[in-house]
């Protein structure tokens, strides 16, 4: 039967957005080489003009200048379609691209959200009871270890409450003492002077030794 009627022939593919904006793109530059050579065109027919006295003959320059400039309008009306063209493809290319980076945004989304939801469920470090608790402990123990901090810095000798003006007092009196010692040892206080020795015995002699030997008392070994 194929060899009688044929194979059905495949459908090509409809073409990309992507083909589809080069083609357009490339008559789009073909149109703009078109419209240029007539530019050039109508240059050198204006040049031949103004050379060219009044007659036939610059009558006859004037069609021909005129049908390329005919020509010329005619181009740059197809050249204003395909910038529509493009532009629309561009937006439809743009639009695509959106919604695709939408899809995966979402994708990645829930994804996250749910294995944002696994770890929440596995752990309860991350429940905010569980948190709520352990900084109410935190903060109990806290303020139990200022006040242990607070009990163990007392001082047992020293009163808890001590007037400003009596300790000012003895201030002025222990200053009062120890300028009084300077003065009267020569400016160096007593803890730091050297001890009176004179009322201590005299260290005995070789004479003193000697008279107690002939006295018969024992002498002194030296």
């Amino acid at each position: 039967m194929r060899r009688i009627f044929g194979a059905a022939k495949e459908k090509a593919p409809p073409p990309t957005l992507d083909e589809t904006t080069d083609k357009l793109s490339s008559r789009g530059d073909r149109l703009d080489n078109q419209i240029k050579q007539l530019d050039d065109q109508l240059i050198k027919y204006k040049e031949q003009i103004k050379r060219t006295r009044p007659g036939p003959a610059q009558e006859g320059i004037k069609r021909r200048a005129l049908q390329v400039l005919k020509q010329k309008r005619l181009y740059e009306g197809q050249r204003e379609q395909l910038y529509t063209q493009q532009f629309n493809m561009e937006q439809t290319r743009f639009t695509m691209d959106s919604i695709k980076d939408t899809v995966s945004t979402v994708q990645a989304l829930t994804a996250a959200n749910k294995e944002m939801k696994t770890v929440m469920k596995k752990n309860k470090e991350l429940d905010i009871n569980y948190i709520d608790k352990m900084q109410d402990d935190m903060f109990d123990m806290m303020d139990m270890a200022r006040e242990i901090n607070d009990a163990m810095g007392r001082s047992y000798d020293v009163p808890d409450e001590v007037d400003e003006g009596d300790l000012m007092a003895e201030l002025d009196a222990l200053e009062g003492e120890l300028n009084m010692e300077e003065e009267g040892k020569g400016g160096v206080p007593s803890y730091l002077q050297e001890p009176d020795l004179s009322d201590l015995p005299a260290a005995p002699t070789q004479e003193a030794d000697k008279k107690e030997h002939e006295l018969g008392l024992p002498a002194l070994r030296t």
